[in-house]
């Protein structure tokens, strides 16, 4: 089979695009026919070796997936060769055929075509699980979503909105604002020409936003925990400028607010069951149309290192999917 592998801690550039042995699923594992494979931010990590977890090189990249299932391990009674599926895997996704253990494969529904499913389960269940699980986000409080246009953030705002939340969705410019007021945002700010803390403030009439879910990192950071209400509850979600900040602890301390962690990986690992019940809640919510993954671009299969590429550069407006 064909496929994208990771011989050496790197670049995208670094990345090789060749033949491979197909893999085979082990007693806890199906096998699918890859249709299609979202990039997401761990991806661009993973590669360079400074995600949590390194794989063994040579390895290939890729974590969310959608396809056929063509061949079933023994401890198996859910799945039948033929079903349409999508699933999350830490590795191997940008390849023709991808192995995902059965705990984290769930059939696709119609209403999501192959591409659609291939950007649905990472970034949904990451947003949902920051917002509900993590936030308890509560109907009619204002949440304040930095990086709104990126897949994870697009989703939460779909999220929000679909839980009677009002959204206020930061971007760096206009046109990834313009995607963020399509997906439903109530309002918006470009922080790099706004000032953050005074234009949130102006939007809540001066009380401040109730929690700030930030997959941004770096300097917006230091300008958002400036806006959060009494009580608020600010997500730690990731940091896609790349800079890991350094919270200023007194204000935290004044404004008696939370700061949480999302990690959704180590939710996976440590309450697969709970995981599984927020998958269900969010294709309940799916079926009634209101979250649909807006896919910007598509790549064929070679053409994955461009797209992992565009994701460093925070290039991206909603999802990159390589097709395949």
């Amino acid at each position: 089979m064909k496929a994208i592998l990771c011989k050496n801690y790197g670049q995208p550039k670094s990345l090789v695009f060749e033949e491979v042995q197909k893999p085979t699923p082990n007693k806890n594992q199906v096998l699918i026919k890859t249709s299609g494979c979202s990039i997401n931010f761990p991806d661009t990590l993973i590669i360079q070796g400074k995600y949590q977890f390194k794989p063994d090189l040579p390895f290939i990249p890729g974590s969310n997936v959608s396809g056929t299932i063509v061949e079933t391990g023994k401890n198996n009674s859910q799945f039948k060769i033929g079903d349409p599926v999508m699933g999350i895997t830490l590795i191997g996704g940008l390849s023709e055929y991808t192995l995902i253990d059965k705990s984290t494969c769930f059939l696709k529904p119609n209403s999501l075509t192959y591409y659609q499913a291939s950007a649905f389960l990472y970034t949904y269940a990451t947003a949902y699980y920051a917002l509900v699980n993590r936030g308890q986000l509560k109907k009619k409080e204002t949440v304040l979503i930095l990086g709104a246009s990126g897949g994870v953030g697009s989703a939460a705002i779909q999220i929000a909105k679909a839980l009677g939340a009002t959204v206020i969705a930061a971007a760096s410019t206009d046109k990834k604002l313009e995607n963020c007021k399509q997906m439903g945002a109530d309002f918006l700010i470009n922080y790099t020409t706004q000032d953050l803390k005074s234009t949130a403030k102006k939007m809540t009439n001066n009380v401040g936003v109730n929690m700030i879910m930030d997959t941004v990192g770096g300097d917006v950071t230091n300008q958002a925990i400036r806006t959060i209400s009494w009580g608020g509850r600010y997500l730690v979600v990731g940091f896609a400028h790349g800079n890991i900040p350094k919270l200023p602890l007194n204000l935290v301390l004044l404004k008696s607010c939370q700061i949480v962690g999302v990690f959704l990986g180590g939710y996976i690992k440590k309450d697969i069951s709970g995981f599984k019940k927020m998958v269900q809640d969010l294709l309940t919510l799916q079926l009634e149309k209101l979250l649909v993954p807006h896919i910007s671009q598509t790549f064929d299969l070679s053409e994955s290192p461009k797209a992992i590429q565009m994701m460093i550069d925070r290039k991206v407006i909603g999802k990159l999917v390589v097709k395949i």
